[in-house]
């Protein structure tokens, strides 16, 4: 049978006549395959590749209470912590026949709010978003939508269905007492942007020094602007101009200690002699660097896969599916940016 021309959609119906088998079949293996035995599903296969069909989206959207989409919200594309996330999502979907769709908010809760509404418009499968700090509206919008929802990367704080990430406070605290227990006792802290995961890890750094009687407002350097590695330099020059004797730093991420280590570098300083570094995230590079980066191991792959392995679940036995609070933890990584007590 030759492919369909001109003007006429290739229906769900010509691919069954193609393939031999009824509509149902040929619907069970776009939707659920592990329903359709399995020559069944390649003669399938064969005449939708041979019609050149395409399922029609909107519908399948009418004709069921879902979509198989399941909507992703996160602040930054070129984050590469969400790439980790993102990773793990979509590992763990190959193979399903649920999609990811990706919306990017840009750090702006009235943005995530609208693009929560058009999610939710469009009937998705599951909602995923990053951390718990939406506006009272879009966690309204949240708590009624018919799917499940997944808030990832925090611990901390109520969520509004399920969530699975860390404790962004007690990671700032270990990464702190850390340093402290290292022997530093002038221990600053940079950070940028200040996203409420970076709020709750300065936080974890004060309540930490200030239980040792450590704490000081002028070794506290922060900015709304992007990190990068070159603004990690730029806090620096601003923190020793405040406090020249700050011994120790932590950076509330990877890219910012990264340029702590080489503006110290260019400083003549020895580190971790003179200055103490640890960053949080532990991106790939942190390893690499000479000497390489103390930092805060965050399981942002695992999160990825364990959020799609509960809304798995949620989908499959919606009736038995119950809310989750999952805290997968996080692991201080010490490196040469540090020194033991007495090193």
């Amino acid at each position: 049978m030759k492919k369909k021309t001109g003007n006429h959609r290739i229906t769900l119906k010509d691919v069954a006549t193609h393939a031999g088998v009824s509509a149902i079949t040929v619907s069970r293996t776009i939707r659920s395959p592990q329903l359709v035995s399995e020559s069944a599903r390649k003669r399938v296969r064969r005449s939708i590749d041979a019609l050149g069909y395409v399922p029609d989206a909107a519908a399948s959207t009418l004709a069921s209470t879902r979509t198989d989409v399941i909507g992703l919200l996160i602040p930054s594309l070129t984050n590469s912590v969400f790439t980790d996330v993102l990773r793990g999502l979509y590992d763990a979907l190959e193979g399903s026949r649920f999609s990811i769709q990706i919306a990017n908010y840009r750090y702006s809760p009235e943005t995530e709010e609208k693009l929560v509404r058009t999610f939710l418009n469009q009937k998705p499968a599951g909602m995923i978003l990053a951390g718990v700090d939406q506006t009272e509206a879009c966690r309204r919008l949240l708590q009624a939508a018919p799917c499940p929802v997944v808030q990832i990367m925090d611990s901390d704080g109520e969520a509004v269905d399920s969530l699975i990430g860390l404790s962004h406070f007690d990671a700032g605290r270990a990464a702190t007492g850390h340093l402290a227990d290292q022997g530093y006792r002038r221990i600053g802290f940079l950070g940028a942007r200040m996203d409420p995961r970076s709020q709750r890890r300065f936080a974890g750094f004060r309540s930490e020094l200030e239980e040792r009687g450590l704490f000081d407002p002028d070794r506290v350097v922060t900015t709304p602007k992007a990190s990068s590695v070159g603004l990690g330099g730029t806090l620096l020059s601003d923190l020793f101009a405040r406090a020249p004797d700050t011994d120790a730093i932590f950076c509330n991420n990877d890219d910012l200690a990264a340029g702590v280590l080489f503006e110290a570098q260019r400083r003549g300083l020895r580190v971790p002699e003179d200055l103490g570094i640890c960053g949080f995230n532990d991106l790939e590079m942190s390893r690499h660097l000479n000497p390489s980066l103390t930092s805060v191991a965050t399981p942002r792959y695992r999160i990825g896969t364990e959020t799609v392995a509960h809304l798995m679940r949620a989908l499959e036995t919606p009736e038995s599916a119950e809310r989750q609070d999952i805290n997968l933890g996080f692991e201080v990584i010490p490196r040469g940016t540090t020194k033991r007590q007495g090193g």
